[in-house]
């Protein structure tokens, strides 16, 4: 160890879509908010970042808006992603240390040249001395503990808020790797598309993930549950409620899990025949947020016919992993994704 590690603070940071997760060297994990941000709209100015914000989601007069700066997974709106890391990361960062941390990031797989760039500068310029990027299945995967760096094959699924990264790892590397921006905030969409069309029922973003963590479920249940909902009657004009059974729950949600199936089936095809044999052996992870829908890994394991397990605290997996990483740079040197600096 180095006398800069010494007076650095290195953060790893799973900068996701719906929520961000910052781990820090020393400390663990010691942040977990919702990637939104509450911006005045005459001057820009930051009222609120993160669980303080996310609750003016819906809810803010003209003057404030209330933003998630990340969609799909990737940097849509730049300053304001820029003001949230620097919010995040001064609020973990000790004062004492002169030096400006390293930093390790996890982007979706599928991400652009361009999408990197932006990723590096808002944390260079949130505060960061030095930025490595890795793949979030990757990361994942370490996070969950697996040995990324053998010949034999391992494939993790890690669906988050804006994408779902399925991947297939041997020797340090992704061997073949799908993304598709269906996760999550698709499956709370997929909720009010579903009450609007068939009960005239107009719901909120947050009235969606509620019903969906509550009740939401892609295999049928033990025993089913409902619950009761408010929104907006969209015919009368009028606040309405109503009782909503598990049984519609997965009926709205078929679309975005049949998609996230599907692109499990392509990414299967793809696979060279002697990493599928250690798949079947050694079966799916699968991590991220998402995971913890009831019943995705029956389904999963219905349609493929494939052991498919659910990781441990699998919210967590990506930024355990770029804590590990940094712990170990040497080691995992290979996984980190290399770009014009290095």
């Amino acid at each position: 160890m180095g006398f800069f590690d010494l007076i650095s603070n290195d953060i790893g940071i799973d900068l996701g879509t719906a929520n961000t997760l910052v781990w820090v060297r020393g400390a663990g994990i010691v942040l977990n908010e919702p990637s939104v941000v509450a911006v005045e709209t005459s001057n820009g100015k930051v009222m609120a970042v993160g669980t303080e914000a996310r609750e003016m989601l819906g809810r803010t007069p003209d003057n404030i808006r209330a933003v998630r700066p990340l969609k799909d997974g990737v940097i849509a709106d730049f300053e304001i992603t820029e003001k949230m890391l620097s919010d995040f990361i001064r609020r973990v960062i000790r004062h004492r240390y002169l030096m400006k941390p390293k930093v390790v990031i996890s982007v979706p797989s599928g991400i652009t040249e361009v999408e990197k760039r932006a990723v590096r500068d808002s944390a260079e310029n949130a505060g960061a001395r030095e930025v490595y990027l890795i793949q979030e299945p990757m990361a994942a995967a370490i996070g969950v503990g697996l040995p990324v760096d053998q010949p034999s094959g391992i494939m993790v699924i890690d669906i988050g808020g804006g994408t779902s990264e399925i991947a297939v790892i041997a020797l340090s590397g992704i061997v073949n790797n799908i993304s598709i921006r269906i996760a999550g905030d698709e499956m709370n969409e997929a909720i009010v598309i579903y009450l609007k069309k068939n009960y005239n029922l107009l719901i909120g973003e947050l009235m969606a993930e509620e019903i969906k963590i509550r009740i939401g479920s892609a295999f049928p249940l033990e025993r089913e549950e409902s619950m009761e909902i408010r929104g907006r009657d969209l015919i009368a004009g009028v606040p309405k409620t109503m009782t909503i059974s598990s049984v519609q729950v997965r009926e709205a949600l078929s679309e975005p899990v049949d998609s996230i199936i599907e692109a499990l089936r392509q990414s299967l095809e793809r696979t060279p025949p002697e990493l599928s044999s250690d798949i079947l052996d050694r079966g799916i992870v699968l991590t991220g947020g998402g995971a913890l829908l009831r019943g995705l890994d029956k389904r999963l394991r219905q349609e493929t016919n494939l052991p498919v397990n659910q990781a441990d605290d699998p919210l967590t997996c990506v930024v355990r992993g770029t804590g590990r990483v940094l712990e170990n740079m040497t080691m995992y040197d290979k996984v980190l994704m290399k770009s014009r600096r290095d």
